[in-house]
């Protein structure tokens, strides 16, 4: 699977944070109840789910963290030591051998955007088969709202929405369409499902992030062959819309628990 910089899963977090959905989140505590509880996190990162519950949850939780980036799980334990235990695993070949009978939950964040279809079936009926509940936070959907709006804004949405169907290390990705894609399969092994919006709010006060973020989207343009000037146009603009905080930027994510 494709890595992620500790320093852009850092910039990104207030702002994913910030965007996860409650009434999901709430369905899915009220689901666990208050026991203390295991929970395995599927891509973990650099834990920044274990950050999201740690502002909602009294309950003593254990964590298992699982990603293939052994230094992203180091991030991970020494953020948040004697909470959690950490596995490197590749989750495309070696999904299978985790214990989802033995935890009492299963989440990930920002994750099913990146996998392909067998991959997304074979997770499903995991969780299925060994009866627990799911919750997935954070897959993108495809939208993008700028304002101010630029002509090239439609043409680089398309572009980074097609890039999201690349292989990530799990075959053609589902991009902007897995979100609907599981929500689906959950409910065909009959699962009830709650989801809803947790789109990205992004304005003058996460600068950093946003000049991250649209400095790969120019990336992904130039990829994609898009007209060099123009591109050059647009991101001189939007680094001028940053700095003076004139741009804010909303991108769509979908979240969802998934409960037997």
């Amino acid at each position: 699977m494709s890595g992620f910089s500790p320093a852009w899963l850092a910039l990104r977090e207030p702002v994913d944070l910030a965007a996860r959905n409650e009434d999901v989140e709430t369905a899915f505590f009220t689901a666990l109840g208050s026991q203390p509880m295991r929970i395995m996190d599927l891509a973990s990162g650099a834990g920044s789910t274990v950050s999201a519950f740690a502002r909602h949850r009294g309950t003593s939780i254990e964590w298992l963290l699982t990603d293939y980036d052994p230094a992203l799980l180091e991030v991970a334990g020494q953020r948040w030591q004697d909470r959690v235990t950490t596995r490197q695993i590749d989750l495309a070949s070696d999904l299978e051998e985790l214990p989802f009978a033995e935890v009492d939950a299963v989440t990930t964040s920002a994750f099913l955007d990146l996998v392909a279809e067998p991959f997304l079936v074979r997770l499903v009926d995991q969780v299925v088969k060994a009866r627990k509940p799911f919750l997935a936070s954070l897959t993108y959907d495809g939208r993008a709202v700028f304002t101010p709006q630029l002509p090239l804004d439609a043409a680089l949405l398309a572009a980074h929405n097609t890039h999201q169907l690349s292989d990530k290390g799990f075959g053609p990705a589902l991009g902007p369409a897995a979100a609907m894609r599981a929500i689906e399969l959950f409910r065909d092994r009959g699962y009830k499902v709650v989801q809803g919006r947790s789109d990205w709010q992004a304005d003058s006060s996460s600068a950093d992030f946003l000049k991250e973020l649209l400095g790969g989207w120019c990336n992904v343009g130039r990829e994609v062959a898009l007209d060099e000037t123009e591109l050059a146009q647009w991101w001189s603009l939007r680094q001028e819309h940053i700095t003076s905080g004139q741009l804010t930027l909303s991108v769509g994510h979908v979240d969802f628990t998934a409960l037997p």
